[in-house]
């Protein structure tokens, strides 16, 4: 895949696109056929003071020179109450995206990816806001003397992958409570984030042909301070790969390999149907059977609805003349709807041939041996 634009054009997109009021789904800033690296390890430097918020570091790209490291980094929250969804990396359609984060009362989706610090791939347990003030959990916090913590240990699962779907990413899908919290009141990242990604930019430090996974500043106490309290990452991750290694085509021969007919509406969704029941015992067929038929029955009608709902967003993006923009959130958000879906029923599907199973077995197991 070719990409024209410098970065100096990417990132006034960048800017503009931060710049627009969000009201649904986080932006998708820009594709490319390349994965990102596996995050780096490193420490997390001092809080700075009361009412900063944890942001992760990320992996950026630059059109001409690659990715580049962005540093974790303490920032001010835009208004109390507000926490921070981080952005994340997924695979779709060929290419790897990028999904802008946002500020908004809850964590939506961020790809299931373990940023560390208690953005463990669900929610944030680094912290919760109460009346105005925020409280940071000192188990994943370096906070030093701020005034309000508390201590809950978070489990902490060593995952570096950072990216979501494709070959070798993670798996995860947003539940309802993270499509709500995109699709609530949230706004994009400040003017210090967007100068914090700017900066970055231009430090040949960051980038990976220079650091190989392994960036000299990981972590800032402040955005766009990227000298004095800085954190150096310890190590770059143990499956670091260079990025000839980690091209789409190279790693599946075939970009759309790794997500093999994902069906965008529900009408698309090949409903499952097994084979009948037959276990030599007609009365417990006909039994399993009609535990199918419902199952079926039930599963039919669900995609039935979430099409119609479907189709009256459409319908509504066409009454409206919706920009393109606009009917690629919708897109996105359809496509999620149906595979949480597609990933329900089949979970069902597996759950009641489970519950078959033993009997089935049971009525086939041979019999004892004679004793002599």
């Amino acid at each position: 895949m070719n990409f024209k634009f410098t970065f100096s054009s990417l990132f006034l997109v960048l800017v503009m696109v931060l710049a627009m009021p969000f009201t649904s789904s986080a932006g998708i800033i820009l594709s490319i056929g390349i994965a990102p690296p596996p995050l780096p390890v490193y420490d997390q430097p001092l809080c700075p003071g009361d009412g900063y918020i944890w942001t992760p570091g990320y992996w950026a790209y630059d059109d001409t020179d690659g990715y580049f490291w962005v540093p974790a980094t303490w920032v001010q929250a835009p208004e109390p109450g507000f926490l921070w969804t981080p952005g994340y990396w997924g695979w779709g359609d060929g290419a790897f995206v990028f999904h802008e984060g946002y500020w908004g009362p809850q964590v939506g989706f961020y790809g299931g990816i373990n940023y560390g610090f208690g953005y463990v791939g669900v929610g944030y347990a680094g912290g919760y806001w109460n009346n105005g003030a925020f409280f940071y959990n000192r188990s994943v916090n370096n906070v030093g003397s701020v005034t309000n913590v508390y201590n809950k240990t978070v489990v902490v699962n060593n995952i570096s992958v950072s990216y979501n779907g494709g070959q070798g990413g993670l798996t995860a899908r947003p539940t309802q409570q993270e499509e709500a919290a995109a699709n609530a009141r949230h706004v994009p990242p400040t003017a210090a984030q967007r100068s914090h990604v700017q900066t970055a930019s231009t430090n040949r430090q960051l980038f990976e042909s220079q650091n190989h996974g392994k960036p000299a500043i990981a972590a800032t106490a402040k955005p766009a301070e990227f000298r004095g309290n800085v954190v150096a990452a310890k190590a770059a991750a143990p499956s670091y790969k260079p990025a000839t290694d980690r091209s789409a085509t190279r790693a599946s021969g075939n970009p759309t390999a790794a997500r093999p007919n994902t069906p965008v509406h529900a009408n698309e969704i090949s409903p499952t149907r097994p084979p009948a029941p037959n276990t030599g015992k007609p009365q417990l067929d006909q039994s399993y059977q009609k535990q199918q038929n419902a199952l079926n029955a039930k599963q039919d009608q669900e995609r039935q609805k979430l099409q119609k709902s479907q189709e009256q967003d459409h319908q509504r993006l066409a009454q409206r003349k919706a920009d393109e923009p606009a009917k690629q959130q919708v897109e996105q958000k359809h496509q999620q709807q149906t595979q949480q879906l597609q990933q329900k029923h089949t979970a069902e599907q597996q759950k009641l041939q489970e519950k078959q199973r033993p009997a089935s077995r049971t009525e086939s197991k041979p019999p004892p041996k004679e004793k002599n």
